[in-house]
């Protein structure tokens, strides 16, 4: 469904839509009635009744914010850095690896080199090979799960940038509302096709119950760390 609504966000598509009652005399007798019992009432109804995309709920990045956020990679960059959300095991979910850089006040999504099934030594090598190819300034790694650990495994990696370990204090959903909102704003940018990341963002604060959202976290904790810390500008002080 993602998917879905990223394409119909595109600009030059264009949408036709068809509820299932006007394909009625063509279904089984009693379809109507049995789809009726199922999402009448609901607020799947609009979706599965009257051909309309509903957002998923909770959703805090949507599909048309996605769509506008795509350009080029400027030639000169102020910062940038590698985030990297490490899996809670070495077999389960992802390893969310995410190169993003900043320009005065927009961040710039370079790459998402996010991996399934590395073991914590196989996540710092991947995480160091993609600050050494973008020349990365600093290397950002939520520690909740390992602690001062991730800096061991990121040094034994041969990880030259300084290493920042972040800790969530909040929840996904808390941390990730001011980067929707720079989204909003039109001030990051994608420079690239990142289907997967884009479909983790946009289920980011709904309740899904799927996996765990590895890559749109890294992304979060990049673009907070170039742009949320940013001074808007100086400030009096009573004295």
């Amino acid at each position: 469904m993602g998917a879905l609504r990223r394409l119909l966000a595109e600009p030059g598509v264009r949408m036709d839509r068809g509820p299932t009652q006007a394909n009625a005399e063509h279904l089984s007798p009693g379809f109507m009635e049995h789809l009726n019992s199922l999402y009448g009432g609901t607020s799947m109804a609009a979706q599965e009744l009257e051909g309309l995309i509903v957002e998923t709920d909770g959703a805090l990045f949507k599909a048309a914010d996605l769509a506008r956020a795509r350009g080029a990679r400027p030639p000169k960059l102020d910062r940038i850095v590698v985030a990297v959300d490490p899996p809670a095991s070495a077999h389960g979910d992802a390893c969310g690896i995410v190169v993003v850089g900043r320009l005065d006040r927009c961040a710039f999504v370079l790459a998402d080199r996010s991996r399934v099934g590395l073991t914590p030594e196989g996540w710092a090598r991947a995480t160091v090979a993609a600050a050494t190819e973008f020349g990365a300034d600093q290397v950002v790694a939520e520690a909740n799960q390992g602690g001062e650990m991730i800096r061991t495994l990121l040094a034994q990696a041969d990880c030259k940038p300084p290493i920042k370990l972040v800790h969530a204090s909040v929840g996904k959903r808390a941390r990730a509302e001011p980067v929707a909102a720079l989204y909003e704003q039109g001030r990051v940018i994608h420079c690239g096709s990142f289907p997967a990341l884009e479909e983790e963002l946009m289920s980011l604060g709904a309740e899904t119950g799927g996996k765990s959202p590895d890559r749109a976290d890294a992304l979060v904790w990049a673009v907070s760390h170039l742009l949320l810390g940013l001074k808007a500008g100086p400030r009096l002080r009573v004295l």
